[in-house]
């Protein structure tokens, strides 16, 4: 009997390479996405450091005329603008990608291409929102886009709508990633891991894809009514024509505060998984921990006008708001007093992770107490648009977000990579990122209680800011000098190869269980998981008996402080890495998506498509002609090629 194959006929073929630019291009593989949006969001985070050092380098002296007042609008916009959506939030992004299939033993995400998609148009939002800084007019709002001043009337420029534009393209970006964890996490977690044996770092990244889908649109609608007004005349925001500023206000900060939580709780994750694992010891109160994170999420739509209270909502709302914000510092709290006693009576390995950790809690906590402050209206009017903010959001933002993500960097780049970064160049980096930091943002504290406002360009010498100042500015400078310290680690450390093995850490969850830096299908054979921790059980079931927990070293280690693999062959300590997983048959017979180029082409096409809007119907068109092209290959592309059998 002869049977005929229907092939559907493909508008664009897809990559075959597994290596060279076009196999980047084309991948779907949620581990090379995430090192995508890793190396890119890094390279914004330089771009961002440049902004702010020439922020803090014009501030650095009274009466500075290094920068004009037009171009210091446009470098504070933009710094905030790129920290919060072109670092933070991909650099999250990135573990993500990278770490939440290898958690749940899945092989990769639920929709690949679509992963691939949120990525293309993250760089191409990214670079929309920067075209200002070539065409000699960068957006100049503020990265909080306040109106009237982000109106036409005020605003006459192109920046301001570029960075409407571009910011929406990220927050298409942004919601396809969102559903597609969420789904992720939902549908493919491996057999026998239910809700309650998820990694912590999973639940973060769940809450946190769940406030994406949520609060992004919130966002998108406002940049819509902006960007109709400032390219049709429309008066959403126009008091003139029967508008109301005001609602910017409430419509960003409905989005902006439930955004900050966007921003810590993957940080709250990666913590979470590093302390109990540098502690030898489970994480302490993890339904707790998990709840609070749930609580955080819940309670940040319900707090956004307390960065309204000088506007004039009048004593009832201000009162409620006053006191949602004080509640959901309760929550905030039990997940410090968690991670506190989760390293009481520990084994603690002190190195880099571990000190970025601990950096984190106490910067986060300094930040915290101090947004605790806000909550009480009438010392927020005394801070409102002062430097004491500034310091503020800093202490939560990067003492807190950054903090954490270098401690994941560090964490988990020998998974990645399958080698080593230096330890001891790491402390260095560590202990010149704490002083550089605590010397660039506490000094800010004394300026903003002295009265220094936000976002003037320059002061004068009679003020008596200039030596705080001055001390903040030499602070940015050794963060520099900490960053460069952290890319020599990576030059050193790649050319003198540590490699690590497949359990450096001694760890405790599924991506440690596999080599590394993992296969293509990440797991031979889906995991079984019977137990919270469970990779921590098979290495060591003696301690299956609930409650039976202990602070131990592990097997044939000598020193808490020696590196938890070996140093000639690269092992895994004994009892560890492959224990209780089925044999490894290659890979043969696992079909996993192909790659395929029109992700991008899509990606392309909505940029242009929006980029248009300001460059002329053509763009729009040929953005329209791209789109459709990305769209209909997509729809009629297999996910798989057939592939022979292949016997076992």
């Amino acid at each position: 009997m002869t049977t005929t194959t229907l092939t559907i006929p493909r508008i664009f073929d897809r990559p075959r390479s597994a290596s060279g630019i076009w196999s980047w291009i084309g991948t779907v593989d949620h581990k090379r996405i995430g090192t995508l949006y890793g190396i890119t969001a890094f390279l914004w985070f330089l771009v961002g450091g440049i902004e702010a050092l020439l922020i803090r380098t014009q501030l650095a002296t009274a009466d500075s005329t290094l920068i004009d007042p037009d171009t210091f609008n446009q470098l504070f916009t933009m710094h905030g603008t790129t920290m919060v959506f072109l670092v933070v939030m991909p650099l999250s992004a990135s573990f993500f990608n990278w770490f939440v299939p290898l958690q749940i033993g899945a092989r990769d995400v639920a929709f690949p291409r679509l992963n691939a998609l949120s990525f293309w148009l993250f760089l191409f939002g990214g670079l929309l929102l920067n075209v200002g800084w070539f065409t000699g007019d960068s957006p100049s709002g503020g990265w909080f886009g306040y109106a009237p001043n982000s109106g036409i009337t005020f605003n006459t420029g192109s920046g301001m709508t570029f960075w409407a534009i571009g910011l929406s393209v990220l927050g298409v970006a942004s919601i396809a990633a969102g559903l597609n964890f969420v789904v992720t996490i939902f549908n493919m977690r491996a057999p026998g891991m239910t809700m309650f044996k998820l990694p912590v770092f999973t639940w973060m990244t769940l809450i946190t894809s769940i406030l994406l889908v949520l609060a992004i649109p919130v966002i998108g609608v406002a940049l819509i009514q902006i960007g109709s007004d400032r390219l049709y005349g429309t008066n959403f925001y126009n008091s003139l024509g029967g508008g109301d500023p005001v609602l910017w206000q409430h419509m960003f900060w409905l989005f902006g505060h439930p955004e900050v939580y966007i921003l810590i709780l993957p940080a709250m994750g990666i913590v979470s998984e590093i302390i109990p694992t540098f502690s030898r010891k489970p994480l302490f109160g993890y339904p707790f921990v998990i709840f609070s994170g749930i609580s955080i999420a819940f309670l940040g739509w319900f707090v956004w006008s307390h960065h309204m209270f000088t506007v004039g909502l009048g004593p009832a709302a201000t009162s409620a708001f006053a006191i949602s914000t004080m509640a959901i510092a309760i929550p905030t709290g039990v997940k410090i007093l968690n991670w506190m006693a989760t390293m009481v009576r520990g084994s603690i390995q002190i190195n880099t992770p571990m000190l970025f950790a601990i950096s984190f809690i106490a910067m986060f906590t300094i930040g915290g107490l101090s947004g605790v402050m806000h909550a009480a209206a009438p010392s927020d009017a005394q801070q409102q648009d002062t430097y004491f903010v500034v310091a503020h959001f800093h202490y939560v933002l990067f003492g807190g977000s950054l903090m954490g993500i270098f401690s994941g960097i560090y964490y988990w780049w020998p998974k990645m990579t399958g080698w080593m970064l230096n330890d001891k160049i790491g402390i260095v980096m560590w202990f010149f990122t704490l002083l550089g930091f605590n010397l660039q943002f506490a000094p800010l504290h004394w300026l903003g209680l002295d009265g220094m406002p936000r976002r003037i360009f320059t002061y004068s010498s009679d003020q008596g800011w200039e030596s705080l100042n001055a001390i903040a500015s030499v602070g940015g400078y050794i963060i520099a000098l900490a960053i460069l310290i952290f890319l020599f680690n990576i030059w050193y450390s790649r050319r003198n190869k540590v490699m690590a093995g497949n359990d450096p850490w001694n760890a405790r969850t599924l991506e440690w269980s596999i080599p590394s830096p993992p296969p293509h299908f990440n797991f031979a054979e889906i995991p079984q998981v019977q137990y919270r921790d469970d990779f921590w059980y098979q290495k060591y079931p003696e301690q299956h008996e609930e409650g039976h927990v202990h602070a131990i070293a592990p097997s044939g280690a000598q020193d808490d402080d020696d590196m938890m693999f070996d140093p000639e062959t690269g092992a895994a300590p004994s009892g560890g890495a492959e224990d209780g997983h089925h044999d490894d048959h290659g890979g043969h017979g696992i079909h996993l998506p192909d790659m395929s180029y029109y992700p991008i082409m899509l990606a392309a096409g909505i940029t242009l498509g929006m980029g248009g809007l300001m460059a002329g119907n053509w763009v729009i068109v040929l953005g329209g002609v791209i789109g459709m092209w990305g769209l209909i290959g997509w729809s009629l592309e297999p996910v798989n090629d057939p592939a022979p059998d292949v016997e076992h």
